[in-house]
């Protein structure tokens, strides 16, 4: 890729960033408008879990493909064929007339999805090609995805409350009509310094996985752990999981770059992304139930009260991704960790007539986790890799948060089960089991944070780099195979 001058820099950012945007919002800007897709669409538990994890399902399970494909053929093709896609997506979303449609438009719209999150991040990490600067560029990229999450369940109480809740896909459409034309305009195309070879058996493996796990998760509480279609899903993602740890390693160019997990900081980044999306998935899909359901509140007060998360992530996000770029991730880490699991503490003792003020306070220190976490685990993540492995090293990461979204929806609506239709006392009963669940995801945070910085975790980094630097000076036709 051509060297950019430092604003042409900036502006392939702000188009990457306005990307990330829309794609993460639409994860926690459907959770508002849930409760009027139920009353519109006639929706089950299930339905609403499915309305969320049909997107961040597909999601997970794609973008390691997606990012290898587009180290392969190119990162700015790839980006426009996944802004067109999710494009069709939203508007399908729109226009669905019932629950299962839009589902399956909700499906659509992430497969497009997968071709911008982790593509955008590949694009940022070689357009910013000094360290300091390229973390500094990695940190406004990742804090652009706390700030979409917190900002959704605000945009989308208005648009449900003006326009209604098909609202919140329409206002997608625009927005990536924009950015088909800017991507054209201004991004460069880049590639990889060596194309990696598609791996259909490592596709099918992953979305056996992740696929098993969820389905079983949210089917568990209408047909019980026993039936024999639980236990069946459950038996396909402990087979795709071994299928994965035997396949992946026989492969010179697999899906899923085992090496990289050699790396203690890399491993940590992942499993600290899927625990910190995870509790704040949980926090969403509760929350905006919650409010509505329990409280009474319309879809732009319960937004409104999401405020404080929203305006903690915009003045803590920079500033973080500042503090990592100059002192490490391990501080911000470790006061993410310890904030999500005060609030999941602190959400145990909320119920139907807890003081709004009280209420809001809570909400504070999700805000402070969302603030401080997103920018030192993506620095974590693709910092010390190979630039050739830019692209698999940001779509697994990216594929560690959607599988915590997912995981949390999935596990908390679970949890919780039918208890809102039996009273608001019932439902804020069941929900400690969640808060609980939270907790515990805090505390992982926090010991994951103390791991993954220390001197032995960086010589595990600098050994994994290493063993890519040795095969990517083969020429791609003399490596077929690895032992």
């Amino acid at each position: 890729m051509p060297e950019l001058s430092p604003r042409r820099r900036l502006l392939v950012l702000a188009i990457c960033c306005a990307s990330i945007i829309v794609v993460v919002m639409d994860i926690s800007i459907v959770n508002v408008a849930l409760p009027a897709i139920r009353r519109d669409l006639h929706a089950s538990l299930s339905g609403l879990q499915w309305t969320v994890d049909a997107y961040t399902l597909v999601l997970a399970s794609l973008l390691v493909l997606a990012g290898s494909t587009a180290d392969r053929i190119g990162r700015r093709r790839v980006f426009q064929i996944g802004l067109t896609v999710f494009g069709l997506g939203s508007l399908l979303c729109a226009l669905a007339p019932s629950i299962g449609w839009l589902i399956t438009a909700r499906a659509l719209q992430a497969v497009g999805g997968t071709m911008l999150n982790p593509v955008a991040m590949a694009i940022v990490a070689t357009t910013f090609p000094e360290p300091a600067e390229r973390a500094r560029a990695i940190g406004v990229f990742g804090s652009m995805s706390g700030l979409a999450l917190a900002l959704g369940p605000i945009l989308g109480g208005v648009l449900v409350d003006g326009f209604g809740w098909h609202a919140v896909f329409w206002v997608n459409v625009p927005i990536v009509a924009v950015a088909i034309g800017c991507v054209a305009l201004f991004v460069p195309e880049s590639r990889a310094p060596r194309a990696r070879r598609f791996d259909p058996v490592g596709q099918l493996l992953m979305i056996a996985v992740l696929g098993g796990v969820v389905f079983a998760i949210i089917e568990s509480r209408r047909l019980g752990w026993t039936s024999p279609a639980i236990l069946a899903l459950l038996a396909v993602a402990v087979l795709g999981l071994l299928g994965v740890l035997v396949h992946q390693p026989r492969r010179a160019d697999p899906l899923l770059e085992l090496r990289l997990f050699r790396s203690v900081p890399f491993s940590s980044a992942i499993a600290m992304a899927l625990f910190a999306l995870c509790g704040f998935g949980a926090f969403l899909f509760m929350t905006t139930q919650y409010l509505q359901d329990v409280r009474g509140l319309s879809a732009s007060a319960a937004g409104l009260c999401l405020l404080p998360v929203g305006a903690l992530v915009l003045v803590l996000s920079p500033r973080t991704g500042r503090l990592v770029g100059a002192r490490g991730p391990r501080l911000p880490l470790l006061v993410a960790g310890s904030a999500l699991a005060l609030g999941g503490g602190a959400s145990l003792w909320l119920a139907p007539a807890t003081p709004l003020p009280a209420v809001l306070a809570v909400y504070l220190l999700f805000g402070v986790f969302l603030g401080t976490v997103n920018p030192p685990i993506t620095n974590t993540a693709v910092s010390g890799m190979p630039r050739s492995m830019a692209g698999v090293a940001a779509s697994l990461a990216s594929a560690g948060r959607q599988t915590g979204t997912t995981l949390g929806v999935a596990i908390s609506g679970t949890i919780v089960g039918s208890a809102l239709s039996h009273g608001s006392s019932a439902f804020v009963h069941a929900e400690r089991g969640v808060w609980w669940t939270v907790l515990g995801l805090g505390l992982g945070v926090v010991a994951l944070g103390l791991l993954s910085t220390g001197r032995w975790a960086q010589d595990t980094a600098t050994r994994a780099a290493a063993s890519f630097d040795e095969l990517d000076h083969l020429p791609p036709a003399r490596v077929t195979t690895r032992s």
